[in-house]
């Protein structure tokens, strides 16, 4: 039996550039930094792709919020301030959604509440990992 596990997440700022990466996994292809800034500009247009060529022009679409494929998905949780969440986890994961909506709860509360953090740029905070790695990181029974 195989346990649902979260690969990578990723946080894009309002201008599709990476701002933050952490992979939870080793069971991904490694990417240089190049390739992981292609990835999320990439992802960035496909996003804003999906949210213009909606079908439904009652209301503004919130975009791409699930990529599926055999060997991974990938859940993106749009801010209200443009910020994108990205989470990798493998196929089906049953709670990828809720899973963004508390790592964004834990952003608000460690990253945006860090007077030192300039928004749009580059996170590091080491509280934000730790609470991540905690909340993220599998059990080394799961790997």
């Amino acid at each position: 039996m195989s346990f649902p596990i979260v690969h990578s997440l990723w946080i894009l700022n309002k201008a599709g550039g990476l701002v933050y990466l952490r992979s939870f996994s080793d069971q991904l292809p490694g990417l240089n930094t190049n390739e992981q800034l292609v990835l999320a500009g990439t992802l960035h247009g496909v996003h804003a792709i999906c949210s213009r060529i909606s079908p439904i022009t009652t209301s503004k679409s919130s975009g791409m919020q699930l990529l599926e494929s055999d060997s991974f998905d990938l859940t993106v949780f749009l801010t209200r301030t443009g910020t994108k969440f990205v989470l990798i986890t493998t196929p089906g994961h049953p709670a990828s959604q809720a899973l963004l909506n508390r790592v964004y709860e834990i952003y608000a509360d460690t990253v945006m509440k860090n007077p030192f953090h300039i928004p749009e740029m580059p996170i590091r905070n080491e509280m934000f990992d730790t609470a991540l790695d905690g909340f993220l990181r599998p059990p080394d029974f799961m790997t």
